[in-house]
């Protein structure tokens, strides 16, 4: 009989490759993988690992707390470095600095050509700039925004004067700045915000306008300004670059940095930035719940003195005071060693730096010296020098105090001088600095652009410190200064810079106190922190990481 029509041997057959079959699987269950065996090497990219990296999202809101403050959001008159940063998220410029590196990159503009000697500039400006309303951005309102800075006369309104003879519009997105001479580092002069466009429907033309939240075009836009308490950012929607990955940032202003360190403890604020104390910021990175960023150190700080008020109008006076400083005392008792002693204006690393203070006053304070020159100046133990030194109480974080109170310790430790220490908070301090009517203060420094013109030229100048009060006036430095922006070489250019540091050690109109760097803290969830040269936050970097 048939079965199925399937002989006997061809069925032996098939039931000898399925017991096969069978048997393999099985074993294929049994066997352990290599592939799945868990490992401490370096991870690879599996399907599930990109399914984890496809359910990364990043948070909507990041709140960043400071201790600092900002001035006027305009800027024709803002010369401080937060508004500055503030500037550097909601306005951008012609030109604008990579995040990370000290190279320019085009922002506004498509491309610039530099004729007549280096004495004409031609911008050609992107076709879809908008401001923050959906207006339009074109040559036009860049010519406005410029000449504005330039009839207001504000704090960083040399920028214009003293480098620009006139600007023009060439057509709808083309503008021409002629120089008053050439300017070796002039494209780094146009990444600054004194260049961003601002609408003139939102801005008065010719006086500052304080609390304005118009911004310009950049990648934020502010929403909501509550003066030394909170300010809002929110994306830009007519921004033409990549839209940030936070939509919105919050800044929080707090009164000192004990506050600040709660609130970042007790989860307020996500980001703690300029300024914790020292001591913090040492106890912080032992702290494994949070990342420590460290920015790089071109950021200075010194003692400003008014040489139009006696008796600071007396060289004997101002050198013997730089003599009797003691940098070393605030470096390690106030900072405990998070930043360095100075001796010139221009930054250490940076190119025709000169130790000019140290090689006329030593490295450490000098008393004897300090004596001589008091009594030289006609001062006894009878007959005291009195001066009065300012300070502003949280702009620079709450280690101010400290530092004044160290000077004045340093300087009456010569026995022949009394200090009265007294404050003012940031806007008050700026006004009353800019009227001329302090006689010693403190300030601080950020780099505008990267160049040493920008460690000398905005503080020595005539005129172009006039957001110091035009405290002292040389010809001389003027002449070397000049020369410096025009010539080409950068050994000339050094050899001009390492003059201008020699005459000032000899002149002290300014002393430097120590060179610093930033740091910002933050939760573990925070990436996108970037702190170089320039020292600003780009928050439109910055982001915080939530499970998917």
């Amino acid at each position: 009989m048939k079965r199925s029509g399937i002989s006997k041997g061809v069925l032996i057959v098939i039931v000898a490759i399925i017991i096969v079959i069978i048997a393999a699987v099985v074993l294929s269950y049994k066997q352990p993988s290599k592939q799945t065996t868990p490992t401490t090497t370096k991870p690879t990219t599996t399907p599930s690992n990109a399914t984890q990296q496809a359910q990364k999202k990043y948070a909507d809101v990041i709140v960043i707390g400071t201790t600092d403050k900002v001035s006027d959001l305009d800027p024709a008159n803002a010369y401080d470095f937060f508004t500055w940063e503030v500037f550097y998220n909601t306005m951008e410029a012609p030109l604008g600095y990579i995040p990370g590196t000290t190279k320019l990159e085009k922002k506004l503009i498509t491309n610039y050509e530099v004729s007549n000697e280096g004495k004409v500039y031609i911008l050609h400006l992107r076709k879809d700039l908008k401001f923050a309303d959906g207006t339009p951005c074109t040559a036009k309102d860049l010519k406005w925004s410029i000449e504005r800075v330039a009839r207001i006369q504000g704090d960083p309104s040399w920028f214009v004067l003293d480098f620009m003879e006139d600007v023009k519009v060439l057509d709808t997105y083309t503008l021409e700045i002629d120089l008053k001479k050439p300017v070796s580092f002039y494209p780094a002069v146009l990444a600054v915000p004194t260049y961003a466009p601002i609408p003139s429907s939102k801005y008065p033309p010719d006086k500052i306008s304080s609390d304005n939240t118009a911004g310009g075009v950049g990648p934020y836009k502010i929403v909501k300004f509550v003066r030394d308490q909170e300010l809002i950012l929110e994306t830009n929607p007519y921004y033409y670059g990549a839209s940030p990955k936070t939509k919105t940032v919050v800044i929080k202003f707090y009164k000192d940095a004990t506050a600040l360190r709660l609130a970042l403890q007790s989860g307020e604020i996500d980001v703690a930035w300029r300024t914790l104390n020292p001591s913090d910021i040492i106890s912080l990175k032992k702290n494994s719940n949070y990342k420590v960023w460290e920015g790089a150190g071109s950021y200075i700080r010194y003692i400003v003195f008014n040489t139009k008020m006696p008796p600071l109008d007396n060289r004997l006076v101002r050198q013997a005071l730089a003599a009797a400083l003691d940098r070393q005392s605030i470096v390690q008792k106030v900072f405990l060693g998070t930043v360095e002693p100075l001796y010139s204006l221009v930054p250490k690393g940076m190119w025709s730096h000169k130790d000019s203070f140290k090689d006329k006053y030593g490295a450490s304070p000098d008393l004897e010296l300090a004596k001589k020159l008091l009594k030289k100046a006609g001062y006894s133990e009878n007959h005291k020098l009195r001066i009065t030194l300012w300070y502003t109480p949280s702009h620079y974080g709450s280690t101010e105090a400290d530092v004044a109170s160290l000077i004045k310790e340093a300087w009456e430790k010569t026995g022949l001088v009394e200090v009265t220490v007294k404050s003012a908070e940031w806007s008050t301090y700026l006004e009353l600095t800019r009227k001329g009517q302090l006689p010693v203060t403190l300030y601080g420094w950020y780099p505008d652009y990267l160049d040493p013109d920008d460690y000398l030229y905005p503080f020595l100048h005539t005129g172009a410190n006039r957001w110091l009060g035009n405290p002292f006036s040389n010809n001389t430095v003027d002449e070397l200064l000049d020369k410096a922006q025009i010539e080409t070489s950068q050994t000339k250019r050094a050899q001009l810079y390492e003059k201008v540091q020699d005459i000032l050690a000899d002149q002290a109109w300014i002393v430097p106190i120590f060179q610093g760097k930033l740091y910002a803290v933050s939760k573990r969830s925070v990436g996108g922190i970037v702190l170089d040269p320039m020292m600003l936050l780009r928050y439109y970097l910055i982001y915080k990481q939530v499970s998917g």
